[in-house]
């Protein structure tokens, strides 16, 4: 006798029998859940359960062969989740799963003769039913949406040039902030950084530099130096971020290049560093306060009272001293303000929020606001890192999280912003990015060299602070010098 008999019940019939009929009705319905076709396999139209195994079952391989490689091969995940040809493949895979599992969960529910069940018992299953299709069908649909949305953004997001290799085992992405607005934006940025990250391990050292900084030079076959062959010296108006300025007024000299600003601000970040950029990211300031909300906020440590507003506009707040999760807007004041402070001490706590937003934005972070993210981002970012580069950067974003973030600022008391010493600035950043054994051994105290008495250590004087950072102008703010930035904030 066959387990699951094709024949119903008369719909007249009532009693005991009916029962073992409603469990009948749910378990195709469950077995479809489950495995979907094995309940067309076992009462329905048997090619479609044997279509329907196999299909489920090629897909179960095609996931743990995946899983595998993501666990030998991690680059690998990260050229999954980049690749738009692999997400427009997975896009409509997961539409057309979506369908068919709906259609076979339908399917059960017709196998199980509801006519053949009782009033209640067929309104049950309509039910049950009703809250398989819709939880199935609708988690496939709305992961099909992300798929898209994360399509779209890489999409918009990252520029169709060619990859350019590691110099020196190093990838530097010069990092420029500004205001948003028709005067303001893409024309000097208020922040200028350089994120030097090593290729094979992601361990990261931040290079800042000021933004009034006067009388560098540019590299030797670049635009700027061209026209400039002795340096940017032509008083206090050719200050750093001047540049973007500069190069919009003679876009004539930067045929072929997207954004003279950005190239121009390059060149002299290259002639100040003595680093080759490989890529450039323009974050709006604007943009940016949207990210942190997306993401729920940043934890950071609060040391003094920052004004909100102020430079030509009203004080209109405070953000309190204390350890505490601050949202967008408090987050960009606390990394903008400027008012009891100077442009060092905010460069300090810029470095600190990037430092935050790397150790806090966790990969389930990500996943579970992705959406909101990738939306605040479409206002957030410039950048020309080819599409194809998204993976090696997400790979080495998450290496860096693990590590503490170095970092060396071209700031008083080290640098005279007015009269740099060029020079000392690309010894520093040697030493700076040296690997980890060359400069333990470069920082090695000679044999006649004092360590200094074994007894008697005076204790730590608590940090003072200026502007919400700790230090002075004098003596350097700590987060703009730091082995680890971390410890600084």
């Amino acid at each position: 006798m066959a387990p699951f008999p094709t024949e119903p019940a008369p719909a007249t019939s009532r009693g005991p029998g009916q029962r073992p009929h409603f469990r009948r009705a749910l378990v195709l319905m469950l077995m479809t859940l489950v495995l979907p076709g094995s309940a067309q396999l076992v009462a329905g139209n048997k090619r479609t359960g044997r279509v329907a195994l196999r299909i489920w079952a090629g897909l179960f391989a095609t996931a743990a062969v995946l899983f595998v490689l993501g666990l030998v091969f991690d680059s690998f995940v990260f050229w999954l989740l980049s690749s738009g040809p692999v997400l427009n493949l997975l896009r409509f895979a997961l539409m057309a799963l979506a369908i068919g599992w709906a259609f076979l969960l339908v399917d059960a529910w017709r196998l199980g003769n509801p006519l053949a069940l009782r009033r209640k018992q067929r309104l049950a299953m309509v039910g049950v039913n009703g809250v398989l299709c819709f939880t199935v069908a609708g988690s496939l649909l709305f992961a099909s949406h992300v798929v898209s949305v994360q399509k779209d953004f890489l999409s918009a997001m990252f520029a169709d040039g060619t990859a350019v290799g590691a110099h020196d085992g190093r990838f530097n992405v010069l990092l420029l902030g500004g205001d948003s607005g028709s005067d303001r934006w893409g024309m000097r940025p208020d922040s200028i950084s350089v994120a030097s990250i090593d290729a094979e391990t992601g361990q990261t050292t931040l290079l800042g530099l000021p933004r009034n900084m006067l009388n560098f030079p540019f590299p030797e076959g670049s635009v700027m130096h061209e026209q400039f062959p002795d340096g940017y010296t032509c008083g206090t108006e050719c200050e750093l971020n001047s540049l973007a300025t500069w190069a919009a007024d003679h876009e004539h000299l930067f045929a072929g290049y997207d954004d003279p600003g950005v190239e121009a601000t390059k060149e002299g970040v290259e002639g100040i560093t003595g680093l080759k950029i490989n890529y450039y990211a323009m974050v709006n300031l604007q943009g940016f306060q949207n990210l942190v909300d997306a993401v729920g906020g940043v934890e950071l440590t609060v040391r003094d009272r920052i004004p909100i507003g102020g430079i030509g506009a009203p004080i209109s707040g405070y953000i309190e001293p204390g350890t505490r999760t601050l949202d967008g807007f408090q987050t960009l004041w606390f990394a903008r303000s400027r008012v009891a402070a100077d442009d060092y001490s905010r460069m300090a706590r810029q470095k600190c929020v990037m430092n935050a937003m790397l150790h806090q934005l966790s990969p389930r972070t990500v996943v579970m606001n992705f959406e909101k993210i990738a939306k605040a981002s479409e206002s957030l970012i410039t950048t020309d890192i080819p599409q194809g580069e998204v993976d090696r950067f997400m790979k080495l974003a998450l290496e860096a999280r693990s590590q503490p973030v170095r970092t060396l600022s071209f700031v008083p008391p080290m640098i005279s912003t007015s009269n740099p010493d060029i020079d000392k600035i690309h010894a520093a950043v040697e030493k700076a990015l040296a690997p980890p054994a060359e400069k333990k051994a470069a920082e090695a105290p000679s044999s006649g060299s004092s360590t200094g008495s074994s007894t008697g250590t005076a204790p730590t004087p608590a940090p003072s602070t200026t502007g919400g950072s700790i230090g002075n102008m004098r003596d350097g703010y700590g987060a703009n010098q730091a082995e680890d930035l971390s410890s600084a904030c």
